[in-house]
């Protein structure tokens, strides 16, 4: 099991990397326009959703080069919305009492970073003022034409959502997770995730209906023998797409920082034993450090290099915690 984190732009090291080396892929690239990550070569602050989404696209091309043929892609992407100058102004004025709530457009976390930076571009035809933009639809309907299957969307509901000064739409608690493969076969562990049943097992399984000489399809003696959905054997049942998992704080130098507990069924359905995981927006080291609580290799690429240090001081910290543990 090896661990490496290669400092550099992620094409550039994606493009180092041999065909067909990883068996999953886990990540959350940089929203469009939401943070600034003090690099000019970032990803995020392209002048329009266009032009965000074509750089995603072309990163995604080499990583389905080094993916293997029944590899997974679990893909973290939050949205955003539009803003001109103006807007964002007087969202902000109204944050510090210059101007009436009523007044105000969206909360400082939803408007493009680039405002302030002078780099907004001109408004895309279609896209007005507090139009949300749907950056993650456009990018996975533009995967899905670059040759991907588009396989699953997954809703990670957030129970401590970040709080929203706005008074006109509610507070945004969900963020998307796409899961996305290079062929119609792959490997997906159900077992490995499956999560509690919320009832008690009713009646017979498909199983011991079909080894009785019983009616097995359809009907409600049928549904009620699965679970509602499927898959139930009593105690647990088949993951649903829903996923609620609270946000974490964590004390380093990244911005946004995914839940472990967001990664780890990607993990543990995507890859095996053994498997190498990537993640070419490694930021702070989360998926790295979930990798190797599992017993999978990493590799990544982080283009900022304190954020590089950040990840292995993680990483470290989870293997001091692993070798007391295993002392005791």
């Amino acid at each position: 099991m090896t661990t490496v984190i290669h400092t550099g732009d992620c094409i550039e090291v994606l493009k180092g990397l041999p065909d067909a080396s990883v068996q999953c892929v886990i990540t959350s690239p940089p929203y469009y326009g939401l943070r600034d990550y003090g690099n000019e070569d970032q990803i995020g602050l392209e002048k329009t959703p266009e032009e965000y989404i074509a750089k995603m696209v072309e990163v995604f091309r080499e990583v389905k080069r080094v993916l293997r043929d029944d590899g997974t892609v679990w893909l973290n992407i939050g949205d955003s919305y539009w803003s001109d100058s103006l807007a964002r102004s007087t969202a902000i004025e109204s944050m510090w009492g210059k101007r009436p709530a009523s007044d105000l457009t969206e909360g400082r976390e939803n408007i493009p970073t680039h405002n302030k930076r002078g780099g907004l571009g001109k408004r895309p035809d279609g896209i007005k003022p507090k139009d949300l933009m749907g950056i993650p639809w456009m990018l996975a309907f533009a995967l899905r034409a670059d040759g991907w299957y588009l396989r699953q969307d997954i809703i990670w509901h957030k129970p401590n959502p970040m709080p929203e000064a706005v008074y006109d739409r509610c507070t945004k608690a969900h963020e998307y997770l796409f899961l996305l493969t290079k062929a119609q076969r792959y490997h997906y562990d159900a077992e490995a995730i499956k999560e509690p049943s919320v009832s008690q097992k009713v009646g017979k399984t498909w199983a011991e209906r079909k080894a009785a000489g019983e009616a097995t399809r359809h009907g409600l003696a049928g549904a009620a023998a699965c679970g509602a959905g499927g898959f139930a054997t009593g105690e647990t049942r088949n993951r649903r797409s829903v996923w609620s998992i609270t946000t974490k704080p964590f004390k380093g130098a990244h911005f946004a920082v995914m839940p472990e507990e967001l990664v780890e069924p990607c993990v543990l359905a995507g890859s095996r034993e053994g498997d190498t995981i990537l993640d070419p927006f490694t930021g702070s080291g989360t998926v790295a450090v979930v990798a190797e609580r599992y017993g999978r290799s990493f590799v990544g690429a982080e283009l900022n290099p304190e954020y590089v240090q950040v990840a292995w001081l993680r990483i470290a910290g989870e293997r001091i915690k692993n070798a007391l543990g295993e002392a005791k």
